[in-house]
């Protein structure tokens, strides 16, 4: 059975073969990006306690609606109210209902870094990452062969960006080292059931090495899970559902941190 993650990427890949535009060109351009790059790892490894990536999406394929009117730059100030230490932005508009801009509107009214966090599959993405001004591109090992891992997180440091290597389980971990990711998200969230499974990332966190930034993925719902997870040993968190549903998301995000 398929599951969301092979649905999306079919239709990523799709997009990118029909992308008609050259490479050379792309590659040109965003090497040339005059944008200044804000450190997203940096920002992490200097928060205060446990780091808050709070994420800005419209919907997701499991939950449909969350937040279909919401304004990215009002919601990013929201989010840097509350003590986020960067932000993560959906740019899929099929699946998620995000845009581009909403990217650049968030990173204009902050001066937080910024994730891109969309389905990337080849070069031209982590192009137009740069390009859109990201800090960092979201790679997940599950996503991709061990050779593209290896491409787009050189190509990643090439460009001045970062790159948030997305973990499952033990052996996707061992792929993600292997491409010297500094920066790992553990998924709490099964691929085939969409349960969340808290085992999976506290039992991760320990074998993680010292010196990469360790971050826990999905189905955080609130302070107790956060706590959790810092004990664990997690640098950062990432959360999308409970921030952009909650009614004060400057509270949210400053109760996650504990404050």
């Amino acid at each position: 059975m398929a599951t969301y993650l092979d649905r999306i990427l079919a239709a990523h890949r799709l997009t990118a073969a029909a992308d008609s535009r050259s490479l050379d060109r792309l590659l040109d351009a965003a090497a040339q990006s005059a944008g200044s790059v804000r450190g997203f790892r940096a920002a992490l490894e200097a928060a205060d306690g446990l780091a808050v990536i709070a994420e800005i999406k419209r919907r997701s394929p499991a939950k449909g609606d969350l937040f279909g009117h919401l304004v990215a730059d009002a919601l990013a100030k929201e989010y840097a109210g509350g003590g986020a230490t960067c932000l993560s932005v959906l740019t899929d508009a099929e699946f998620f209902g995000g845009t581009a801009a909403d990217l650049v509107d968030a990173r204009a009214a902050t001066d937080l870094p910024v994730l891109r966090k969309d389905f990337t599959v080849g070069p031209a993405d982590v192009c137009d990452a740069r390009l859109m001004g990201a800090d960092a591109v979201l790679l997940i090992v599950a996503a991709l062969s061990p050779s593209e891992l290896h491409r787009l997180a050189k190509l990643a440091w090439q460009l001045g960006i970062e790159a948030l290597v997305e973990v499952h389980d033990e052996a996707e971990l061992e792929v993600a080292l292997g491409a010297d990711a500094t920066v790992i998200g553990v998924n709490q969230r099964d691929l085939v059931t969409f349960q969340v499974d808290e085992d999976r990332a506290e039992r991760l966190a320990s074998v993680i090495p010292p010196g990469v930034v360790r971050v826990a993925e999905s189905g955080i719902r609130g302070p107790d899970d956060a706590r959790r997870l810092a004990a664990a040993g997690y640098d950062a968190i990432l959360v999308g559902e409970t921030l952009v549903t909650a009614s004060d998301p400057a509270a949210a995000v400053a109760a996650l941190r504990g404050r």
